[in-house]
């Protein structure tokens, strides 16, 4: 037997909703296979082929496969993907490269599922099943069991070479980051909003992050925390950039001329302004929140509607429907629900009234807002705003610290 046939030597990587876009289905493919080429770097990838309906990657010897499996399940686009051994179309190889697929495993049962993909292989899938099952039956003494085996092996019959594997480990899902545009996240050290993010990517937008913060007021800790969400989250987009926006100097001036049960529905006005502007600057198309409807008092119906229009742009807000628990649920699996969890002093919760408005009147809004200078206080904002780059880096930190000078005036973008 030989080295190539002992070992697995490929990994094999199949796409669900990316087979469903037609004739734009080239285009989804190059960017997944581009984004599989970034996340696979320095684990010895030699070549990455697309035969039709998967993707495989060639591997060199000794390639880690932990850390393959631990990338290519944060590769949104990879529907699931499996560590294969390829052969020739040669049957006798075939069955050589099954039995090694096999050795030194103890099973009581087991299945075979052969796929032609390539129709004009001669023999058929059901003879390519009982072939084999013949043969590992009679290595392992394993009886076939169709319905619930405890093993299964896997074979694809392609144009060129034939896969074998054992085992298919699950991917997110969802379209190839990048392929959807770009979009600009509200991003708070809380729990939702790192979620809200994580689902525009898993949707293929590009998301660039902004934290509004009420340092000097308050310490740098939720600053510092939306570093650290980002920074994690970029190891599912490769490349983010963080805008980190001084607000307490707004919350001051709202809390010294606005009604207190305003306030809450004035800051959040503010800062879409503001976002949208940075969203300008970014290519941005839409804004992203981690709202969820009625979860607190400036989620409601209402406040939502008088918030959305302080902005031209779209504001999206994948956890409208979603509860908390559901919410909870995607941060422990994404793995930000530690972070999220640390304390911090977030702007929000500077200068909150006892009891905020949960249906704050569009008139009294506007009227609030005739007695706040709009356009000194954005600019001021803008004028101090910090940029932070992250690269994916597979073996220290994601974190490229850099500010990056802003135009004078945000009006100039």
């Amino acid at each position: 037997m030989s080295e190539e046939t002992k070992a697995p030597n490929a990994v094999v990587i199949h796409y669900h909703e990316i087979a469903l876009k037609g004739r734009n289905r080239p285009l989804f493919i190059r960017r997944l296979v581009d984004n599989l080429q970034t996340a696979t770097e320095g684990l010895g990838v030699e070549k990455i082929t697309v035969p039709w309906g998967r993707i495989i990657l060639s591997l060199s010897p000794g390639s880690p496969w932990e850390e393959m499996e631990r990338r290519l399940s944060g590769v949104f686009g990879v529907a699931n993907f499996s560590s294969a051994r390829r052969c020739s179309r040669n049957i006798e190889e075939i069955e050589k490269t099954a039995a090694a697929a096999v050795e030194g495993k103890k099973i009581s049962s087991f299945r075979i599922s052969a796929r032609r993909g390539d129709k004009s292989f001669p023999i058929s899938s059901s003879e390519i099943n009982r072939r084999l099952g013949r043969s590992i039956q009679d290595r392992t003494g394993a009886r076939v069991d169709l319905e619930h085996p405890e093993f299964t092996l896997y074979v694809e019959v392609l144009k060129k070479e034939v896969l074998i594997y054992t085992e298919k480990y699950r991917g997110p899902g969802g379209l190839p980051v990048g392929i959807s545009g770009v979009v600009a996240s509200l991003l708070s050290g809380g729990i939702d909003s790192p979620v809200a993010s994580y689902l525009m990517m898993k949707r293929g937008c590009t998301v660039h992050f902004i934290h509004f913060h009420s340092y000097p007021f308050v310490s740098k800790a939720s600053w510092e925390k939306a570093e650290e969400l980002v920074e994690d989250l970029t190891r599912f987009q490769f490349c983010s950039s963080l805008s980190l926006v001084p607000f307490g100097a707004i919350q001051r001036e709202i809390v010294a001329s606005a009604p207190p049960p305003l306030r809450v529905v004035l800051y959040r006005r503010f800062m879409v302004r503001i976002a949208e502007a940075l969203a300008g600057r970014e290519g941005a198309m839409a804004l992203v929140t981690g709202e969820s409807l009625g979860q607190v008092a400036s989620q409601t119906l209402e406040n939502l509607t008088t918030i959305q229009e302080a902005a031209h742009l779209p504001i999206l807000r994948p956890l409208i429907g979603f509860d908390k628990e559901e919410i909870i649920q995607v941060a422990r699996r994404i793995g930000t629900y530690p972070i999220s969890l640390q304390p911090d002093e977030d702007c929000c919760k500077l200068f909150i009234p006892s009891n905020p408005s949960v249906a704050a009147r569009r008139e009294d809004v506007l009227r609030a807002e005739r007695d706040l200078d709009l356009s000194r206080l954005i600019k001021c904002a803008f004028d101090q705003v910090e940029r932070r780059e992250f690269r994916f880096n597979a073996v220290g930190s994601n974190r490229l610290f850099q500010r990056t000078p802003f135009p004078e005036s945000w009006k100039d973008l």
